[in-house]
């Protein structure tokens, strides 16, 4: 059974709630864009498109913003972290080319205030991981925290629109005159994540008590980068974590907003590519049949409830709230979780070894592998074979030789595959894409 290559998902393109009915026809289900030109007196300013939430119960909505803030706040410096920005393993479960490299970095910590973002991180980090399936899955994940020490304490606009403080990276409230949108100088967060050795999805904890936050959608990374999202948040605001958690359901899981805005009447498309959006036409198909009238984790049945992805109409959701829908609800829904599970393993696998692949090796020598550390929801099978043949009496080894297998000729086939058994994916071909597997060939 072949391993499975890394690959990268991309962010679900938001619709802007400020544009015209003829606008989101033609924009909402673009694929996410890259940075898009706006026009002004000097020239093209590059814009990002967010998602962001006026307040913990509120409906969110979609603006496009700058990629940098006002000059009076991020002025024209070029981003230049200094060459001992401090760069820390919160965990390294395995090697970055087999995790989900998470990087968490700080605004508005001074230099003597790192100790205070290290803890803001560290309360931040376990709430998003106290939520299913990131509980389970968070072996899969790497997350390293990059110091980023700010000159002034505390971020602009907090608490009052004409508060403007010199950060590191110049994040703001009131962008784009909206108080609780909390925007970020995306160029500032590239040269800052670049310290860590890998970055997929960012978040940033802006040293502020005052409610509010943003998430990028990227489907190409923005130039010199290698994630896909960033998420900003409050760093003393108990609730603005669930930005963070429900912005990784786009980022990893690729899931569509479940929630809709009055007055969009009807919904356009034909089809939908997400696993959590059905359309009429789909019904008779209805990609969540294998969950339909399970009792659901958000307190709902899963079934075929009306409205979602902006949209009142002609389109069905699983259940009727999720995380996806609102931030009231801190749980994914069936869908969600296996949606998410299936992007954990697009970005991670959990078996590595330090024993290279494609290499031969000697039938005595010891082949050892490492499984993920996961836990709860997930339940991992490790299986071996020769040659396509499974060796039973080996199942769940983490170390054998090539002989204690069989495999004693050369140019035989030593394949370690795992496997996750989880009740929470029901879908063969989610199924599948849990697995993956290490070969050698005996010399």
């Amino acid at each position: 059974m072949p391993g499975h290559g890394r690959t990268r998902t991309r962010w679900i393109t938001s619709v802007a709630a400020a544009v015209t009915a003829a606008a989101l026809l033609a924009g909402a289900h673009t694929a996410g864009a890259a940075p898009v030109p706006a026009a002004t007196g000097s020239g093209p300013v590059a814009t990002h498109e967010v998602e962001y939430f006026e307040g913990p119960t509120a409906t969110p909505r979609h603006k496009k913003v700058p990629a940098r803030p006002p000059a009076r706040i991020a002025g024209h410096q070029a981003p230049t972290p200094a060459a001992a920005t401090a760069v820390t393993a919160v965990q390294e479960t395995g090697p970055v080319s087999g995790r989900l490299d998470l990087v968490v970095m700080g605004d508005g910590y001074t230099a003597e205030q790192q100790a205070d973002f290290r803890a803001d991180a560290q309360a931040t980090l376990d709430a998003v991981f106290a939520i299913e399936p990131y509980a389970s899955y968070r072996g899969l994940f790497n997350i390293w925290l990059v110091d980023t020490a700010s000159a002034e304490s505390g971020v602009s606009g907090d608490p009052t629109a004409d508060v403007v403080r010199n950060t590191a990276l110049s994040s703001y409230f009131f962008c784009d005159d909206t108080e609780r949108l909390l925007c970020v100088d995306t160029s500032k967060v590239t040269a800052y994540a670049n310290q860590a050795p890998a970055s997929d999805v960012v978040f940033v904890l802006s040293n502020s008590a005052k409610y509010g936050g943003a998430g990028y959608s990227f489907a190409t990374p923005p130039s010199g980068a290698s994630y896909h999202g960033v998420a900003t948040m409050s760093s003393d605001n108990a609730k603005s974590y669930l930005i963070g958690a429900h912005e990784l359901g786009h980022s990893i899981g690729d899931l569509a907003d479940e929630y809709q805005y009055a007055g969009y009447g009807t919904y356009p498309y034909p089809s939908s590519a997400s696993a959590n959006i059905s359309v009429t036409a789909e019904l008779d198909v209805r990609k969540w049949y294998r969950w339909l009238g399970e009792q659901d984790p958000t307190g709902s049945v899963v079934g075929t409830y009306e409205g979602g992805d902006y949209y009142e109409t002609g389109v069905y959701r699983p259940t009727s709230t999720s995380l996806m829908r609102t931030l009231t609800s801190t749980e994914f829904n069936h869908v969600g979780r296996e949606t998410m599970i299936k992007g954990f393993y697009t970005y991670a696998d959990a078996l590595t070894s330090t024993v290279p692949t494609g290499t031969r090796v000697g039938s005595t020598q010891p082949l050892s592998v490492r499984l993920a550390p996961l836990t709860g929801l997930a339940g991992l099978s490790l299986t071996w074979y020769v040659d396509g043949r499974q060796v039973t009496a080996a199942a769940g080894d983490l170390s054998v030789t090539p002989a204690e297998l069989g495999a004693t000729r050369s140019g035989q086939r030593v394949t370690a595959t795992v496997t996750d058994t989880t009740a929470s994916v029901r879908d063969p071909a989610v199924r599948a894409a849990t697995a993956n597997s290490l070969s050698w060939r005996v010399r």
